[in-house]
């Protein structure tokens, strides 16, 4: 048996997307009824409408079970911490996967091809991430929902992808959510580096307007045109790529705002690994839906869970990685606080950058 190598020394042991960036190939429909031995729409329904802490506990443990089943890499690591699963009886007790296993193994429980594989974008040569899509639809279901959650019906907004590393590559889940949201907006597009003509676009778009870019292009942006953007939410999705130097975020957000006069910039905190995301309306609080929760870990000892206020590194549950893993330890860094918000503050030091999300102290 390979063995499953992780970090910290806590266990010792050695959809096709077509030619074009912009579209995608046709999708299962989100009402479809997916079915797998144990899991079923029902399941997908019941998370997607969680309401108390006791319906998530209820629906994290019965996925954790699933998952500790059907998911080989995650079976063999639990069986190495030497975790029963039937006796795992809290949420806190669930061990969380390490990220860097999305790189070196196949993290899936799935029982048929996957619909879609997602990649990480590989900084510096590094070996990106695989996260296999059992079915595009819940990816589908999930994004919608929690873009509906925080901002409403994408219909009211024209939106704009100021995404252009992305739009160079294959395999991008921004890029897929980003084309669907359009597609039900209406109105806006993706652009490379045409900024003239983004400018021009959202000046004579009348509704109101949502500006989802990476970060080093929306400073390009704000360095070279300084546009008023009016009636417009401006957002972003971070990630210099080493295209531009690193900055505090406060300092980024600070020089965006005064450049494209808004008082706040929205984020939005995703990855390739999960099928949730979370968003900031500003001053870097996070939110995640309610299927999503976030934890965080003493960076010392990964397996204790701090309380909330404390920072170390984050730990996140997405129920809606149904048919990978819904529980990873990132490399990334941030706090929790009472009412389930979170921020993110940093990288885990000698942890690889992310491309996706490149967030520095």
């Amino acid at each position: 048996m390979t063995a499953v190598c992780i970090a910290d020394s806590r266990v010792s042991c050695s959809r096709t997307f077509s030619a074009s960036p912009f579209r995608f190939c046709r999708s299962v429909s989100a009402s479809s009824n997916v079915r797998e031995p144990g899991l079923t729409q029902a399941f997908i329904n019941k998370i997607l409408s969680i309401s108390s802490e006791q319906d998530f506990s209820d629906a994290a443990l019965a996925l954790f079970r699933f998952q500790a089943k059907r998911c080989e890499p995650y079976r063999r690591y639990i069986e190495l911490l030497g975790v029963k699963p039937a006796e795992v009886q809290l949420i806190e007790d669930i061990p969380f996967l390490p990220i860097e296993l999305f790189k070196s193994h196949t993290i899936y429980c799935g029982n048929t091809n996957p619909e879609v594989v997602f990649t990480s974008s590989s900084t510096s040569g590094q070996t990106p991430s695989r996260h296999l899509m059992a079915h595009i639809s819940i990816y589908e279901q999930t994004f919608t929902n929690a873009f509906q959650t925080f901002y409403g019906d994408p219909a009211q907004y024209g939106i704009y992808a100021l995404l252009p590393s992305y739009l160079q590559r294959k395999g991008s889940s921004l890029v897929y959510m980003a084309d669907r949201l359009i597609a039900a907006a209406g109105t806006g597009g993706f652009y490379l580096d045409d900024y003239e003509k983004l400018i021009s676009d959202i000046k004579v778009d009348p509704k109101p307007k949502i500006l989802l870019g990476v970060s080093y292009a929306l400073w390009d942006l704000a360095e070279k045109y300084s546009p008023q953007l009016n009636n417009t939410i401006v957002m972003e999705t971070g990630g210099m790529k080493g295209y531009r130097e690193e900055i505090p975020k406060a300092e980024l957000h600070r020089i965006l705002c005064e450049s494209f006069g808004v008082t706040h910039i929205h984020s939005e905190y995703g990855m390739a690994e999960l099928t949730s995301q979370a968003y900031s309306a500003g001053e870097g609080i996070f939110r995640a839906p309610n299927w999503m929760r976030i934890m965080v870990r003493d960076i010392n000892d990964p397996f204790e869970i701090l309380p909330n206020g404390s920072r170390g590194g984050v730990n996140i549950i997405d129920l809606a990685n149904i048919y990978s893993c819904a529980f990873i330890e990132t490399q990334d860094v941030g706090r929790t606080f009472t009412d389930g918000s979170f921020t993110i503050e940093g990288r885990i030091d000698r942890s690889e950058i992310r491309g996706c999300n490149l967030l520095v102290q």
